[in-house]
């Protein structure tokens, strides 16, 4: 019950004060630390070979090898450390990294940037908002657009964190996971993701859901994007009738790319699970390729 999982993950957490969560959330100067090269930085792009066989990995989803000597690699459960998308070893590469960076929201043909976007303006100017799953920063960017006073990111990967900090100055990054949240209660009037919870194993994103109650102040909001369920389980007929060729473009693209756990993840019924968690649901919009959704924590009794 969402209840034990609260209390569990309380207990774990046990924050008191400023200086315990700054000192556990994985706190750098991502901008200057010094990361380790891994394979994939090896590799001579400029070589069709290569292409061919990143190609053919794509659906093999092998497991990550993080470099020697990675700072934080205490930090990243062994669920994430899975090739998600068919990125060659994930996100953990500078290389890798950032030609995901450079490449997603082409790749996403400008519906995710949108929807960023608009998410980020339905929250408005609060004083402070949680990230979590930042990547390279784009969420994040939009919701210091949108006039949000503090903003904060939190992802797994240092390099991933790397890439956003070279364009987040100023903004503090945190290297973490969704269900393992190292922020004090009732401390962000706002908490989003983006592509996060497809990614988590389903017991993982119920501890997440309650964690980010946990953090949320009374009256805060929830608000997230996640992939369609229509790419993965509509016809193609189907998709082409309703999207035309951008249907089609996102089903094939969910057919390539691996993703272990997002069956598992369209299969959650999300009104129970974010009621089960304390939230109440204000909107869901699900259209190809992208399901939005806002929730609330409700407001403390008068």
């Amino acid at each position: 019950p969402a209840a034990e999982i609260r209390k569990v993950a309380e207990a774990v957490l046990d924050v008191t004060d400023t200086s315990t969560v700054t000192a556990r959330a994985g706190v750098q100067d991502w901008a200057s630390v010094e990361l380790p090269a891994a394979w994939p930085d090896a590799l001579k792009f400029s070589s069709p070979l290569t292409w061919m066989r990143l190609f053919r990995r794509m659906r093999r989803g092998e497991r990550v090898r993080l470099p020697d000597q990675l700072i934080g690699s205490d930090r990243i459960p062994a669920y994430v450390l899975l090739e998600f998308h068919g990125l060659p070893n994930g996100n953990y590469s500078h290389s890798i990294a950032r030609g995901y960076a450079r490449s997603f929201d082409h790749v996403m043909l400008g519906t995710l940037l949108r929807a960023r976007q608009q998410l980020a303006g339905s929250i408005g100017p609060v004083g402070d908002a949680l990230d979590i799953g930042c990547g390279a920063g784009g969420m994040t960017r939009a919701l210091r657009a949108a006039g949000v006073a503090r903003v904060t990111g939190l992802d797994p990967s240092p390099y991933l964190l790397r890439v956003a900090a070279e364009s987040l100055p100023g903004v503090p990054l945190h290297q973490g996971v969704a269900e393992r949240l190292d922020f004090a209660d009732g401390s962000q009037d706002a908490v989003t993701a983006c592509f996060v919870f497809h990614e988590l194993p389903p017991a993982r994103t119920l501890e997440a859901f309650a964690e980010i109650h946990r953090v949320l102040r009374p009256g805060g909001c929830f608000a997230f994007i996640e992939p369609s369920r229509h790419q993965w389980q509509w016809s193609g007929a189907r998709l082409f009738a309703r999207y035309g060729w951008k249907g089609l473009y996102f089903r094939l693209l969910a057919r390539r790319v691996w993703e272990p756990f997002v069956a598992a993840w369209h299969r959650v019924d999300l009104p129970v699970a974010l009621a089960d968690a304390g939230f109440e649901l204000e909107s869901d919009t699900e259209t190809c390729p992208l399901r939005v959704v806002i929730a609330r924590r409700p407001a403390a009794a008068s």
